[in-house]
């Protein structure tokens, strides 16, 4: 994996962040911690389709617990690293989130969480020449839903549905480029997953799909901006 000096220092500010969060328990009501191995695909415009191996950080903590008034949410903050092997290819991400979830009788969550999302696109070689893509900043607000049922409610389904907002952008780590920032058209990220716990324990089994669509213009040339990303993945964690 390649990643630039501002990217590893990011990926110590943010280990640095969940060991923080999760560490907290004299005010944190519950933490979470999580990786997730597996794959991830790739395709920007028309460019070939590629893939490559990808492991996931994530850790959660509950910081303000609901009363036991009902409809009275619990407050969580999280975030999650996403870091491929070929960075020449994909997009290293970082989040962070906070947001509601409550609790709708013995088996729902219902929530949504105020994210801020920073991915690096990676710059492209399309026929000898160099295409870099500006770095993005997004503010995403995720509707999250998640499921418990089977024995003692161990088995669970959780999904993250969030339509995007028009990014900030920032120059490509691999230099200045040519054209203007792409104009925004519209994107979407879609996250499923289901897994079981044993006791603190958990395993899960994951899948996301995104797309960015931007305009085509002289800061989208040949829809080189345009990205769809598939991912699949598998891990386990552990809650404090």
């Amino acid at each position: 994996m390649k990643l630039c000096k501002e990217q590893i220092v990011r990926v110590f500010l943010f280990f640095l962040a969940l060991f923080l969060l999760t560490s907290a328990q004299a005010y944190a009501q519950r933490s979470s911690f999580g990786i997730d191995l597996g794959e991830t695909t790739d395709r920007f415009g028309a460019l070939a389709r590629t893939t490559t191996g990808e492991a996931d950080i994530e850790g959660t903590v509950i910081v303000l617990n609901r009363a036991n008034a009902p409809g009275d949410p619990n407050i969580v903050v999280g975030g999650e690293a996403q870091l491929p092997v070929d960075t020449s290819t994909h997009a290293p991400e970082f989040a962070g989130f906070v947001g509601p979830e409550f609790n709708i009788g013995k088996h729902f969550i219902l929530g949504f969480h105020a994210q801020v999302r920073k991915i690096y696109p990676p710059t492209s070689d399309v026929n000898g020449l160099f295409f870099p893509r500006y770095k993005m900043l997004l503010l995403e607000i995720p509707a999250v839903a998640e499921y418990h049922f089977g024995s003692s409610g161990h088995a669970f389904i959780r999904a993250q549905v969030s339509p995007e907002f028009a990014p900030h952008y920032n120059q490509s780590s691999s230099g200045p480029s040519a054209f203007p920032g792409p104009s925004f058209d519209h994107a979407y990220t879609i996250r499923a997953s289901a897994g079981y716990t044993f006791g603190r324990w958990y395993a899960k089994a994951n899948y996301e799909t995104r797309y960015f669509k931007f305009a085509t213009n002289l800061g989208n040339p040949s829809n080189l901006n345009n990205w769809r990303s598939d991912k699949a993945s598998a891990g386990i964690g552990v809650a404090f």
